[in-house]
């Protein structure tokens, strides 16, 4: 198979003559390709003509990811960079073979929807079972995850850490002024550009608020879920809230989250023992007070996407002009609609 070189020969060329994909191209994803080679024309049926991937424009090259029942690869669709998800069906299990066919769809219709500078670009998607294939925009930079790994422990700039943090939330707000929950906010899903542009990825298990329903039966990524998930509670925005906040925690540390524990052992940790990752010691005061409302217990005590855009924007354009404002920095209090009035009055009592 030609190499990720060739892409950019492609890419400098006007136009590049249509033609079908070759088994030999996918080399290492033969069981999976033989199912996409297509004019794209025989994929097209019902409501999908909006969305449907033309397969005589795509050539996959390397595969830089993978997931429990998905590879994620580079490629070039219609002369341009693409990331390509290919999600496999276990024709051997009918039932998770119909939960994966759910989730791509659901995947599809959230992706289509979506227009936001730091939610990654939705391009097409082939649905022809038993394999699906995702086609998004590419991040050359990778995840957060991956980024932070080649990171010394705390030592990302702040300046850094307020404008990743900022750009997190600031898509993440967007995706529930849709309505949508994300529901597996972590820094794998969270993609870098060469330039450092943040964009929110990976709605498999995104639902609308509206239809979420119970969290039993729901699988994500303990180190990163709110305890109320852990416990198989109804659940509501507050938990990608609380997961930004343990993102948050990744960017001040470079670490993994209870990484001296395993998932399993992180979840009893944080659903029964209350525990959190540890703040560091020179976390600002700032930073760590927004992390511990992002991560409250009570998810009413968390506040909203809205709120935290404005509390990072405030941050960020305070430490631009003052890089010392942390040091003096206090914190205020979070006050409700009745904390607004004195307590006699919200106790019902007389305040002469």
């Amino acid at each position: 198979m030609k190499s990720l070189g060739c892409f950019k020969k492609n890419l400098n060329r006007s136009k590049r003559p249509k033609r079908r994909l070759s088994l030999g191209e996918y080399r290492k994803a033969v069981s999976w390709s033989k199912y996409l080679v297509s004019s794209g024309g025989e994929i097209r049926r019902g409501g999908e003509e909006e969305w449907s991937a033309d397969m005589s424009q795509l050539l996959i090259g390397s595969k830089f990811a993978s997931g429990r029942h998905s590879r994620i690869y580079h490629g070039i669709y219609n002369d341009k960079e693409v990331a390509i998800k290919l999600i496999s069906q276990p024709e051997e299990d009918a039932t998770l073979a119909a939960s994966l066919e759910q989730q791509f769809t659901s995947e599809v219709a959230l992706l289509f929807r979506l227009r936001h500078p730091n939610i990654v670009t939705f391009v097409a998607a082939c649905k022809k079972p038993p394999v699906f294939c995702i086609i998004t925009e590419y991040m050359a930079g990778g995840s957060l995850r991956k980024y932070l790994h080649k990171q010394g422990p705390h030592s990302l700039p702040l300046k850094l850490v307020l404008k990743v943090s900022l750009d997190i939330a600031r898509g993440m707000n967007y995706l529930h002024s849709q309505g949508i929950l994300h529901r597996d906010l972590k820094s794998e899903n969270i993609l870098l550009g060469e330039d450092m542009s943040v964009k929110v990825a990976d709605f498999g298990i995104s639902c609308l608020e509206s239809q979420c329903g119970s969290g039993k039966g729901f699988t994500s990524t303990y180190r990163w879920m709110a305890p109320e998930m852990i416990k198989e509670k109804s659940h509501t925005r507050k938990i990608d809230i609380y997961s930004f906040g343990i993102v948050l925690w990744e960017l001040l540390t470079a670490s993994i989250p209870f990484q001296d524990m395993t998932p399993e052992q992180a979840a009893y940790a944080v659903a029964q023992k209350n525990a959190r990752p540890p703040l560091p010691a020179a976390c600002p005061r700032a930073l760590s007070h927004l992390i511990t409302q992002c991560w409250a217990t009570n998810p009413d005590k968390r506040p909203q996407f809205e709120e935290i855009v404005s509390i990072l924007e405030s941050y960020k354009q305070a430490f631009d002009k003052d890089p010392a404002f942390f040091l003096s920095y206090k914190p205020v209090r979070r006050r409700t609609f009745l904390g607004c009035f004195p307590r006699c009055i919200a106790v019902g009592k007389s305040c002469s």
